[in-house]
């Protein structure tokens, strides 16, 4: 079969090459997906095997995280200026060639390069894939195309855990990168053969700004973990103040571009930056959510990490059913209500998971979370829609891009927060219990707030809401 053309006349592809396309596109996100639960599973092990501590080996996990970080707009920007599909084939090349020197790495420095190359690799797919699904789907159909994107990486993230067990029980941790290879590669060949040539922007890629971007998001983030771990509170001060400044210089730059790399020009449209902003908070609720509750349940309850992964299933486990249905009706109905009525389910949910009693069986706290789950579903797929469809077709690139940027920061955000909730609260007597349910109610919050967010799209005068 030739490969797929896309022309200003089409609208999407053909239905036989748009399977195709999203097959590749549904492999790349689910390694570049799982690659992040496989890697914390296998940290213990890996310390051992290389003879490093354990706070030195969650470079692992931190570099990986760093160079998705600091990559996302630059990558979603050369996605606008030499076509989506480059980008994401190159994203590609890079991922599966970092998974590759992952296997083979023979020291602990060698595997955190490779892993940085990894993480390059993951921006390059995770920055332009939402944008690709724009032009593989036709436009009455997009909300469908990104529902099955979220069914992607919910279940990908669900079945993280587990695929890295499986793994670990047969052979050794290099296996978890060196299983990713033929994944990627296979995912490489359909996607040169059947994605879409996007159109090129005309706009000039600003390496100045990917420099400013990089130093800003490469010392604010970090500093803000580093505080809410427990870190130096003047050293993380210092990394959060040059990342203010930079970021400052960042964002006053992009004011003066035409096409900026940080959307500024789309974020003069309300509902753009009302849908931002809105996943920024839900992120942030649902990471409070993920991180907090196992130390309940283990601390309070008394349960096995086992025991816990199985409470926590229900979560995700119900977002595969719903995001899939969720896309649909984004094709439908404005994302505004679907969001807003996902939302206040959602913070319904946390309220619920706040009341429950202490001593609560599987059940009393499965469905409770499932109700949280539900609501992080039917918000998630049309809120990704609406930031992907109203970005003009040349700019589609930056849309995509803010959709992982502000999960991602609603995510970085999420934790720290929690990390400083629990470590304020560590010297009462009911330490664990009280901090924990400090961080649901805080979670509740964000997801309240959300909500009203999402609501607010439905006023009058805000345009494709």
């Amino acid at each position: 079969m030739a490969q797929a053309e896309l022309t200003t006349h089409q609208d999407g592809l053909p239905p036989n090459q748009r399977l195709a396309a999203m097959v590749a596109v549904a492999i790349a996100v689910s390694i570049s997906v799982l690659v992040g639960s496989i890697a914390n599973v296998a940290l213990p092990t890996i310390a051992h095997d290389l003879g490093v501590t354990p706070a030195e080996s969650i470079w692992v996990v931190n570099a990986y995280q760093l160079a998705v970080t600091v990559s996302l707009m630059p990558c979603a920007s050369l996605g606008d200026v030499y076509g989506h599909r480059r980008v994401y084939a190159w994203g590609l090349v890079l991922y599966t060639l970092g998974s590759l020197l992952c296997a083979i790495a023979p020291s602990l420095n060698s595997l955190i390069a490779a892993r940085v190359l990894q993480g390059l690799g993951g921006a390059g797919i995770m920055s332009v894939n939402g944008a690709l699904i724009r032009f593989i789907f036709p436009r009455a159909q997009l909300g469908r195309g990104i529902g099955y994107n979220v069914l992607t990486v919910a279940a990908s993230s669900a079945a993280g855990p587990s695929v890295a067990a499986a793994i670990m029980a047969v052979s050794s941790w290099p296996w978890l990168f060196a299983a990713q290879v033929p994944f990627g590669a296979v995912s490489l060949w359909l996607s040169l053969k059947y994605l879409p040539y996007t159109p090129a922007s005309g706009h000039k890629f600003d390496p100045k700004s990917a420099v400013l971007n990089a130093i800003a998001l490469g010392t604010f983030i970090p500093g803000l973990d580093a505080l809410g771990r427990g870190g130096s509170k003047a050293i993380a001060a210092v990394q959060m103040g040059i990342g203010a400044i930079v970021g400052t210089v960042f964002v006053r730059r992009q004011l003066t571009l035409r096409a900026p790399m940080l959307p500024v020009d789309l974020f003069a449209r309300p509902v753009f930056a009302l849908s931002v902003a809105t996943a920024a908070c839900v992120h942030g609720a649902q990471m409070i959510a993920l991180i907090s509750l196992p130390f309940y349940f283990q601390y309070v309850g008394g349960m096995s990490p086992i025991q816990i992964g199985v409470l926590i299933t229900p979560w995700p486990a119900v977002l595969v059913i719903v995001a899939p249905i969720a896309g649909r009706l984004a094709d439908r109905y404005p994302a505004g209500l679907l969001g807003g009525l996902g939302l206040s389910v959602m913070t319904g949910g946390l309220l619920l998971v706040l009341s429950m009693p202490a001593d609560a069986g599987w059940w009393n706290i499965a469905w409770r979370l499932a109700i949280c789950g539900t609501g992080f579903g039917f918000f998630q797929a049309p809120n990704n829609r609406l930031i992907i469809g109203s970005a003009p077709p040349d700019r589609v690139g930056a849309g995509s891009g803010m959709v992982s940027t502000a999960r991602l920061i609603g995510q970085t955000t999420g934790s720290a927060l929690v990390a400083v909730v629990l470590g304020l609260t560590h010297d009462r007597p009911d330490a664990v219990a009280f901090g924990t349910h400090a961080c649901i109610a805080m979670a509740a919050g964000f997801a309240g707030l959300g909500a009203i967010l999402s609501w607010a799209r439905l006023k009058p005068g805000k345009p494709g809401a």
